[in-house]
C-alpha cells in the first residue's frame, strides 16, 4: 500500500471482532474463485462420466438382445479407449458408444478423428480378443432419449 492512500474501510464494523469488514473479494463480486471453477468442472466431468456409463450399459443391453456377447467394457490402451468389445460368431466388434441429449445431436456425435483413435485401440487389442480367422470391425452405437439405438456397422473404413 502506498503511503498517504487510505485503506478501504467499510463504515460498519464486524460485530464479532470489532474490526471493519474486509474488502469484498472477487467471489463476492459475482466471479467464481478458481477453486469453485475447479469444483464445477469436476461436477460436470462426473455427470458426463455417469451419462457415458449409462449409455454403454444401454448399448450393451441392446447388443445382447441382438445376439452379441459382451467381452469387455471401457478398455483403455495407449492408443485410446474402446467402450465395448462384443463378439457374435466369428465377428469381433470394437464399439464406440455416443449418448446425446437430443436425436438432432446424434449426426454430429462422432467424427473421423475419434473413429481413428478407436481403430488404433482396436489394432492394439485385437490379439487379446480375436481368435485367428475372426473378422474385426469398428462399430458405433448412437443413443438419444426417445429414439431406438442407431447401430452403424463397420463405421471405420481406412
Amino acid at each position: 500500500m502506498f503511503r498517504g492512500v487510505p485503506r478501504f474501510e467499510s463504515p460498519s464494523p464486524n460485530p464479532a471482532s470489532g474490526r471493519s469488514r474486509p474488502r469484498p473479494d472477487l467471489k463476492d463480486a459475482g466471479h467464481p474463485s478458481p477453486e469453485a471453477r475447479k469444483r464445477e468442472g469436476n461436477i460436470k466431468r462426473r455427470h458426463a462420466e455417469a451419462s457415458g456409463r449409462r449409455g454403454e450399459r444401454i448399448a450393451g443391453w441392446w447388443l445382447r438382445l441382438k445376439g452379441w456377447r459382451i467381452l469387455a467394457r471401457r478398455v483403455r490402451t495407449p492408443a485410446g479407449e474402446v467402450d465395448l468389445i462384443a463378439k457374435r460368431g466369428t465377428l469381433v466388434a470394437f464399439v464406440e458408444v455416443k449418448l446425446r441429449k437430443t436425436a438432432a445431436e446424434l449426426d454430429f456425435a462422432i467424427d473421423e478423428r475419434r473413429l481413428a483413435r478407436v481403430a488404433a485401440a482396436a489394432e492394439y487389442l485385437m490379439p487379446s480378443y480375436a481368435d485367428p480367422g475372426d473378422d474385426i470391425r469398428v462399430d458405433v452405437i448412437l443413443l438419444a432419449p426417445g429414439t431406438r439405438p442407431r447401430h452403424i456397422e463397420n463405421a471405420w473404413l481406412p
